[in-house]
């Protein structure tokens, strides 16, 4: 018979964590395993790529509280989930203005997430495997019966700062701890070394054919200007991929007397600030933000270099995808840079400092036996990785 498989996610908004999970199922063998998919939300661009054997899980009416102001939670006249949203915004200004201490995102997400939880129905049908790819993963700790459960982390905890008593309670009915990278591994049990056992690596799924097929789906000749040196930066506009600095980066590579086009593909809270910073260098023609790309593959393909300068990463997909269409790749070097990036191979690492990015950028462009190197590596290396479901599937 077939196992049953359960997996949960946010929604399917562009992202990194969200092409892995479709890439996922579709590495799945429909023959052997029936798939469900929850999501707390039905939204994004990719639910039209779930593959047709997956079977999606209806939505759970009480989600349509969550990203909404919460004076309008109060105008629909959910008390619980309004007081619930109320009183985590009031603890996070209690820890930021009164005892000074960093809030991060994920820390007010460890304390709504939970509010829904307790309200979403549980899932009636048992499941062998339950597969949560989204933190923090109450859902399926609280309303899922599994023999087995899987809670993802995409990220460095060193840069999260969530509440260690929480995080240990959500984590405690969850067999698996998944990190997407050795080094992503690494950095959580350094906060967590309690939870070593249960611990495991699955690199996010890649299929280099897809991504080759997708980059030539079009071309990009009327968004891109090469008659300069052509990079590009792709993800979303948070504080963790630090794209606000990039228009200074670029003002001290043009100051050097290199023309360059800088283009960023994504989204984020961080524009406004991009936007500004832009204007403050005088770097409007050279910084150029394309916006929200269904497929980034085209924009990869088409630049000299593929620049990754994050603050943090857990494992970041485009990286490896710009090694996939073999670009010479420049990242700084966070927590987890090692585990994406073998330096001198296969692309570049360089310190979290403007000026370092600025020298390994310009560096690549004016030294051709360097780029053609670590083009001429990618070229070689196998960075396909669709044999990390056998991880998953020897669980079950």
């Amino acid at each position: 018979m077939k196992k049953n498989i359960l997996v949960y996610t946010y929604n399917l908004d562009i992202g990194g964590i969200e092409r892995s999970l479709i890439a996922l199922l579709n590495s799945i063998d429909y023959e052997k395993y029936n798939v469900d998919l929850y999501m707390f939300k039905h939204e994004g661009e990719f639910m039209k790529d779930i593959p047709n054997k997956v079977n999606l899980l209806e939505e759970d009416e009480i989600t349509t509280y969550s990203g909404i102001p919460i004076v309008d939670v109060f105008k629909k006249g959910n008390l619980y989930i309004g007081f619930g949203r109320l009183k985590a915004k009031l603890m996070c200004l209690f820890n930021e203005k009164i005892l000074h201490k960093k809030v991060s995102g994920e820390y007010m997400s460890q304390i709504t997430y939970p509010l829904f939880g307790r309200k979403m129905k549980k899932l009636k049908k048992h499941y062998d495997i339950a597969l949560s790819f989204y933190w923090p993963h109450y859902f399926v700790k609280e309303n899922v019966n599994a023999n087995i459960k899987l809670g993802w982390i995409h990220t460095d905890y060193s840069k999260i700062f969530p509440n260690q008593k929480r995080e240990l309670e959500m984590w405690s009915d969850i067999d698996y701890v998944v990190a997407v990278s050795e080094d992503c591994k690494n950095t959580f049990l350094r906060y967590y070394p309690m939870l070593k056992d249960k611990t495991i690596v699955v690199e996010n799924i890649l299929s280099e054919k897809y991504i080759r097929n997708a980059a030539e789906k079009f071309d990009v000749n009327e968004e891109i200007d090469f008659s300069s040196n052509v990079i590009c930066s792709i993800g979303r506009f948070c504080e963790a991929k630090n794209f606000v600095n990039i228009p200074k980066v670029c003002r001290i590579i043009l100051d050097k007397g290199i023309d360059i086009k800088w283009y960023l593909v994504g989204y984020g809270p961080e524009e406004n600030n991009i936007r500004k910073a832009i204007k403050e260098n005088n770097v409007e023609k050279n910084v150029i933000i394309l916006g929200k790309k269904e497929n980034p593959y085209p924009y990869i393909k088409a630049c000299d270099i593929y620049v990754q300068p994050s603050n943090y990463e857990g494992k970041c997909v485009c990286v490896r995808e710009a090694q996939i269409l073999c670009k010479p790749v420049l990242i700084t070097n966070y927590e987890t840079a090692t585990s994406q990036v073998n330096n001198g191979k296969d692309g570049v690492i360089v310190n979290i400092d403007n000026n370092d990015i600025a020298e390994g950028i310009i560096n690549i462009i004016s030294n051709q036996d360097l780029r053609e190197n670590l083009m001429n590596y990618c070229k070689t290396y196998n960075f396909g990785n669709q044999d990390e479901l056998k991880k998953i599937e020897n669980l079950i």
